[in-house]
Order: structure tokens, then sequence, then C-alpha cells
């Protein structure tokens, strides 16, 4: 059973009372910038935001973005195990806040790609895309000689320093897929590309604390049948981006969550009967529409006003079926 979540800003403004107008009980907080030369919020910067969050009856649930893992963390590289001690560290401050969910991922070097932002869509609005003629496949000079088994070593290592302090502090680890889901970017491998991937993942640590942030435009990049994928995964689905893509890996558009490929009620009956009760569904890469200036794009607020209306009607269908 999914519940209705909305990234907000990291200060009160008027999304956060439109949150809770819409509906919404679960903020996911993705703080781009933190500065000062820190690398992640500390225990005080958690518990201030989620009590300014109280306020307006929303309930801080997730935390995705600026989580404190290194490229040599990823690629397995010394000093990682100091830095692993910070993201220890990082999951109990979580945890005594009342954080249930970290999502994360495990690109290296180029994270999330797009090569165009401008894509008119329906009635005028704009939406992203990717098209893998339009990068440089060249690695950077940190990175040459990194493999996918050092990603996959990397990744068991970490999992099994990390998921026994998650257990402890209560916190659940979604692991996002790469986006895109290419066996390479710009020269560097990437592991988490498919169906078959997570299955791997989850084999690495048997904990529940061990999952999935299901990303469905990336499983649908990927070739997943969306609905099997959902019912594969089951309680192991911690965190949903609720979002679909025409296309695959390697040339994809980001498409109106009403007007993709994917059967929208089909997953949306899916989370309500093989995930866990409670488990936050968000609104991803929505069209920027009227009168938004498309400055960030996949994320302005009248495409996401939208989504969610759109994800309540759903669940509601899903919910009488």
């Amino acid at each position: 059973m999914v519940q209705t979540a909305l990234i907000l800003p990291p200060e009160p403004d008027e999304r956060w009372h439109l949150a809770a107008q819409m509906g919404v009980s679960k903020a996911v907080i993705h703080p781009l910038e933190i500065g000062n030369g820190r690398t992640h919020w500390s225990r005080d910067d958690l518990l201030g935001l989620s009590n300014w969050l109280e306020e307006v009856d929303l309930e801080f649930s997730v935390l995705e973005g600026s989580v404190p893992i290194s490229d040599r963390v990823r690629l397995g590289r010394d000093g990682r195990d100091e830095d692993i001690e910070i993201f220890k560290q990082f999951l109990r401050d979580c945890g005594a806040v009342g954080i249930d969910t970290v999502c994360y991922d495990w690109m290296v070097g180029v994270r999330w790609a797009r090569t165009k932002a401008h894509v008119e869509s329906r009635g005028g609005s704009y939406v992203t895309a990717f098209d893998i003629d339009d990068t440089i496949d060249v690695a950077p000079n940190e990175t040459p000689d990194a493999t996918r088994e050092d990603l996959w070593e990397a990744l068991e290592y970490f999992l099994q320093e990390v998921v026994p302090v998650a257990e402890e502090a209560g916190v659940k680890l979604g692991l996002h897929p790469d986006d895109p889901p290419r066996p390479k970017l710009s020269g560097i491998p990437r592991i988490v590309t498919s169906v078959e991937a997570y299955d791997r993942l989850l084999e690495l640590h048997p904990s529940p604390h061990n999952g999935i942030t299901f990303c469905q435009g990336n499983f649908a990049a990927m070739g997943a049948d969306i609905p099997a994928a959902i019912e594969r995964f089951g309680d192991r689905v911690h965190f949903v981006h609720f979002r679909d893509v025409e296309g695959d890996a390697d040339r994809f558009v980001e498409t109106w969550h009403d007007e993709g490929p994917t059967d929208m009620l089909a997953a949306m009956r899916a989370y309500e009967r093989y995930v866990d009760d409670d488990v936050p569904i968000r609104p991803d890469h929505v069209p920027t529409m009227a009168g938004e200036d498309n400055s960030n794009p996949g994320y302005h607020t009248n495409g996401r006003l939208f989504a969610v209306g759109y994800m309540a009607g759903l669940l509601e269908a899903a919910r009488e079926s």
C-alpha cells in the first residue's frame, strides 16, 4: 500500500501548503545545496526541518539527493572506510529524527543524465529527453580502469557495513536505478540497469532494510513489465518515483503521467497489492507548463499538481478494485 508524497524545498514556502491542501502527508526532501563545505545535513539540521514540517502536518519521510556516499566508496578506493563511517552516522541521525527512508544511488561521476530540456509536448509544454548520440564517451581521469565488478564488489562491501546500522536506526535503504539505465555512460560502467541487477542487489544482503527505490521511468527504459516487477520485488520496494518514458535506455522522452506507454492503473494496483503499508510514492519528472520558466526541468509546480491529482484518482480506482 502506498501513500502519496511530494518533493518539497527545505525551507517553508507555498509548496508546503499546497502539498497539505492536496492531501499529501509525506515530505521528500532533496537538498541540492548544503554549503559551507559540508557533505550532508547534521542531526540538528534534520531535526529542525522535521519540526517545521510537522507544523503543517507533513511527515519528513524520505531524504534523497545529498546523501554522503562518495565515488571512492562506489569504486572501492582508498579512503572509503572513513567515508562509510560518515554515512553510518548520517543513518543514525536520520533514524533519531524519524526519517524512514534514505534514497541513494550507485552512479559514479556522471549521475542523472539528460541531453535535452526543451522537448515540446502536449499543449506546448516542455519535457526532458536523453539521446546517447548526444553524449561523449570519455571517462574522467580518476575512473579509467573501473570495471562493473569493481562497482559490484564495492556495493557489497558498503551494504555489509551499513545495513546493520540501518537496522539499528530503523531506516530503510532504497537504491535508485542508474538513470539512464545503460551499461556505460561517458566511459564509466554502470551496474543498476536491469531487473536482474536488483535480484543481485537483494541477494547481497538479506535484510529487509536493503531495498529498492522503484523509479518507474527507469524500469520502463529497461524494458521491464512494470506490474510484474513490482510483484517480483514486493516488500523490498521502499520508495516509488511515479513517472513514465517513451523509448529505451539509449533514447527516451519523458511523458505526461497519463500519456506514456505504461498502464499506470495496473502499476498502482500492483503497488497496492504487493508493497508494504505506507510506502511513499511521489510524482517525478513532470512537464513544464504555461507560465513556468523551465529553470528546473521536471520539478515545477503545475505539473506536480496535475500528477498528484492523477495519482489520487488512480489510487482510488486501485483500492476500489
